[in-house]
């Protein structure tokens, strides 16, 4: 399955793959859309909010021709891995009134939610109609855009494909993080692709190194 790249208003739907060149192509579209008028900075303003830490964002702006201090601002907020913090750290930026924010590592959600009229761009595993990020792929207005990979989807998959070379008697672990993005979503498609191929499955919850080390 290829990632996918939707994007809002009059702009539609692509079905090739989407690489990180792509991903930050669509920031710096958002970014240049939105109107002169509703900006109070020199330089477009990138709010980033990440729930684990900054990683490659910088470096793909880079390639870009996006750099920070010459032709964008940047303002970053991630929540070290304390998600509680995110929506508090959403509206903060939002209070900034940037051109666009952008949402990856976990962080899209409260980024969506703290905002109805910046654009937002984010990067995650599920379907983004379903959470209501988008009407639907084909026409998604609002102003929502990004990637997906429907990851979540993958579960039955890998489901079928271990029940094809592990023994009939042998338990299956699924083993998952409670606190990612749609590790119910996860977690449902695996109970039921279980029922359906008969097999038992073993879900075992994991969220620290500590409960990784007691599986």
């Amino acid at each position: 399955m290829q990632p996918t790249a939707w994007q809002g208003k009059s702009l539609r739907l692509k079905g090739q793959p989407v690489r990180r060149r792509e991903f930050i192509t669509l920031v710096g579209g958002a970014a240049a859309a939105w109107p002169l008028a509703s900006r109070v900075q020199q330089m477009p303003l990138i709010a980033f909010l990440n729930g684990q830490t900054a990683s490659a964002f910088k470096q793909g702006l880079s390639e870009n021709g996006f750099v920070e201090g010459q032709n964008v601002s940047i303002e970053y907020k991630w929540a070290d891995r304390h998600p509680d913090q995110l929506p508090e750290l959403a509206a903060e930026l939002v209070r900034l009134r940037p051109d666009v924010v952008v949402g990856t590592g976990g962080a899209h959600m409260a980024a969506v939610a703290a905002t109805k009229t910046i654009p937002v761009v984010v990067s995650f595993g599920g379907d983004p109609v379903k959470v209501g990020y988008v009407a639907s792929l084909n026409h998604p207005g609002g102003n929502v855009t990004g990637v997906t990979v429907f990851s979540t989807d993958l579960e039955t998959k890998r489901l079928e494909l271990i029940n094809e070379i592990a023994p009939r008697g042998a338990t299956i672990g699924y083993l998952y993080d409670p606190n990612i993005d749609f590790a119910d979503v996860g977690r449902h498609n695996v109970e039921t692709a279980a029922r359906t191929i008969g097999r038992e499955v073993r879900i075992v919850e994991a969220s620290r190194d500590a409960d990784l080390e007691k599986t």
